[in-house]
């Protein structure tokens, strides 16, 4: 994407001064990242790809199962937290029962992929609150109240939060900030990349427990009891490296936002709000107090649901809140309630709703307006429940860590080789649980042997499978980027936004390593405890 030009003063025979378009200069990084972004977008769509990955994961698949590939390993079972022997072989997609997977298996394959459920419950929400108005509204008191040299940090901080809520960052929070920067007359793109930088690049920290620290701390101490049975770690043990990790982030990817990749894209020249920096009116002023209370509402109603002991959206076997239990498990399902009920009151008190009808009419318009995206995640629910079934990601896997293992390495340089790998791998097998499952009985024993704290290895575990999930063609929601970017540039595509991802990636995971190693050098506590 080219800057605003500049003009300058030339004589021409015979007319007057005019003035002349000469291209700004593009240093040699913005010159790259224009390449990336020409050479993706000139590829075919996103659907004709997955078609041919699945075509070329056929093939392969048949050649490593006529060579007999297969890999032994110890891998923990999540659900009995036993080390177990497991054996997995090649499997191949043109053998009979290889075809009879795929023509039998083609709606159970989309029914599964739980993106697509999730992104059409939380825009039935989203759907009545845009319509309505009140995310406009909310937006512009967002900007009233925050500074502006603040509000990229408030959004990539809070990306970085919303991990707590699984996939409430890609649905709700990237639109919201690529619009607010709109509102404040900056590029929608940059506000778009930076939230998305916190949402996927830094997803497996937090200052708060969420659900997926519970199953890692799990598998990291099955693993840990293959040494020694009489060592644990607890929920907490990341918390300061996390924390810090949090803080440091936050900062670099603002600065990456603002320093290089808003810059590059210049001022933007596309359709803009006519309320921009419009102070809000008596009736929508009444539509956020009628909103105010409406999340007052769902707030004690699910709060009597989950809080007290034994209410019915705790663990009803251990009483757990956070972790497996029905409140985290639906917590995409209340966060539609409060977008459905919050807009609704907004509506009412805007007078922006008049009925029943408006609120449905709404959700039919958010859902319709999925059509192009549910069609590429079809294709996508078939490539990677294909390249599942062939099994070849656990091969590279455990093929890639024997190597590592076996590399004879020092404690450190082991530490820093175990980041790199995950983060290779997580191009191919984006699960942080089927991953740490594979890797943990391998690394953590490992690393202990060489004196190395599981805590520290579990740390490096997040800090090689977060910043690759930004680019991972496999992220289930990186179609869905796409779509929100071509919201704003009508010709974006997948080079699109894999440039803009790119500093980010690079600079998080440099900078992220440097952290973790000096962490580890300097013997700073991990967690609380």
């Amino acid at each position: 994407m080219a800057k605003a030009a500049h003009f300058d003063d030339i004589d021409v025979p015979g007319e007057t001064k005019k003035k002349q378009r000469t291209p700004p200069k593009k240093k040699g990084m913005e010159r790259v990242l224009d390449t990336i972004e020409r050479v993706g977008n000139k590829v075919p769509h996103p659907a004709i790809i997955f078609v041919a990955l699945i075509a070329i994961v056929m093939v392969l698949s048949h050649i490593f199962y006529k060579l007999g590939a297969s890999v032994t390993y110890e891998t923990i079972n999540p659900d009995t937290h036993q080390v177990e022997q497991t054996t997995t072989a090649a499997k191949s997609l043109l053998t009979g029962e290889g075809l009879r997977f795929m023509f039998a298996g083609v709606v159970q394959h989309f029914m599964d992929f739980n993106a697509v459920g999730v992104i059409i419950v939380a825009m039935l929400g989203v759907g009545v609150a845009d319509a309505a108005g009140l995310v406009g509204a909310l937006i512009r008191k967002l900007v009233a109240v925050a500074p502006a040299r603040a509000l990229t940090y408030i959004l990539v901080f809070v990306g970085i939060l919303s991990s707590i809520a699984a996939d409430a960052g890609y649905l709700v929070l990237i639109p919201l900030a690529a619009a607010a920067y709109l509102t404040v007359g900056r590029h929608p793109l940059a506000g778009l990349a930076a939230s998305f930088a916190g949402v996927a690049a830094v997803f497996t920290v937090n200052i708060l427990i969420k659900p997926l620290d519970g199953i890692l701390t799990e598998i990291t101490n099955d693993a840990i009891h293959i040494m020694a049975p009489d060592r644990s770690i607890d929920l907490t043990a990341n918390f300061w490296f996390s924390a810090a990790s949090v803080v440091m982030l936050t900062i670099v990817v603002s600065l990456i936002s603002d320093k290089l990749i808003e810059p590059r894209l210049g001022p933007y020249t596309g359709e803009k709000p006519a309320t921009t920096g419009a102070k809000l009116s008596p009736e929508e002023s009444r539509g956020l107090k009628f909103a105010f209370w409406g999340l007052i509402g769902v707030l004690v109603f699910f709060g009597l649901l989950a809080l007290p002991p034994g209410a019915p959206l705790r663990n009803p076997e251990t009483g757990a809140l956070v972790g497996d239990s029905p409140f985290m498990n639906g917590l995409i399902v209340a966060i539609t309630i409060l977008f459905l009920v919050t807009g609704a009151a907004y509506g009412i008190g805007a007078k922006t709703l008049k009925n029943s009808v408006d609120v449905i009419k709404a959700m039919e318009k958010a859902v319709a307006g999925l059509g192009s995206l549910i069609f590429l995640l079809f294709i996508i629910s078939q490539f990677i429940a294909l390249f599942t079934y062939t099994n070849m990601a656990t091969l590279a896997a455990v093929k890639v860590g024997d190597a590592l293992e076996h590399a004879g390495l020092g404690a450190l340089p082991l530490l820093v080789g175990f980041v790199l790998v995950v983060a290779v791998l997580d191009l191919i097998m984006t699960g942080a649980i089927p991953k740490w499952a594979i890797f943990a009985p391998v690394f953590v024993p490992l690393l202990m042997r060489l004196n190395v704290d599981p805590a520290a290895v579990l740390a490096a575990y997040r800090v090689g499978d977060g910043p690759f999930n930004a680019i991972s063609p496999l992220n289930a929601y990186f179609a869905l980027i796409v779509t929100f970017a071509q919201k704003y540039q009508k010709d974006a595509g997948v080079g699109t936004v894999v440039a803009l991802m790119l500093p980010y990636v690079i600079v998080v995971f440099a900078v992220w390593i440097a952290l973790l190693v000096a962490w580890q050098v300097l013997g700073l506590p991990w967690g609380l405890g």
